[in-house]
């Protein structure tokens, strides 16, 4: 999967957030908030930023990843740390070598990727009402499918394809019974827990 490739898969997101993120307009929140309170089932504000926070667990794992690859002094490295997302940090991990995600593939995918982010928000909210919801022309399965397309060649052994699919089976397992954000924590620590 290729930047571009990449970017087209996570334009179609942002469209969808923003989209999905708007309707009543009464309220003081911004998009990010009515996205999280509805995926959290209309639960609280309080409920949104807990599931927003565990979503976010992940990027603990990825700072510490790629803190070495980031080039510069300790400022330099806290700003560009930004761009490194699951998209970014997976590009640079599969152009680095083993253990040390590549720098520059790093801050030149997050770069591209956050453009790509910011035009498909506007977009959404710009033209939500004229593209209604994203659900029916398939584009809520562009997200996930990215994720696959950029797990699939890191696949590689026994051991990788363990870690995965014990990762996979919490979520699917979690998913049902807790809030949004608890299945993925609970897949990274289980496939962290089964990597060690």
């Amino acid at each position: 999967m290729g930047r571009f490739d990449l970017m087209a898969a996570d334009g179609w997101p942002a469209v969808q957030q923003s989209n999905s993120a708007g309707g009543r307009s009464d309220r003081p929140r911004g998009p990010c908030f009515r996205y999280l309170i509805r995926r959290a089932g209309g639960r609280s504000v309080l409920t949104a930023v807990f599931a927003g926070a565990l979503l976010n667990l992940r990027f603990v794992a990825t700072g510490i990843a790629v803190a070495r690859a980031i080039p510069g002094g300790r400022l330099r490295r806290v700003v560009l740390a930004q761009l490194s997302i699951d998209e970014s940090y997976a590009m640079a991990a599969r152009a680095g070598a083993p253990g040390r995600p590549h720098g520059r593939t790093l801050l030149l995918t997050g770069a591209l990727l956050y453009a790509v982010w910011v035009a498909g928000t506007l977009v959404g909210s710009l033209l939500g009402p004229v593209l209604g919801d994203p659900k029916r022309l398939g584009l809520d399965a562009a997200f996930p499918a990215g994720f696959v397309a950029l797990l699939w060649p890191m696949l590689s052994g026994r051991h990788a394809v363990r870690c995965a699919v014990g990762g996979v089976a919490a979520a699917l397992l979690l998913a049902p019974f807790t809030p949004p954000g608890v299945p993925l924590a609970g897949a990274a620590i289980i496939g962290l827990w089964l990597a060690r």
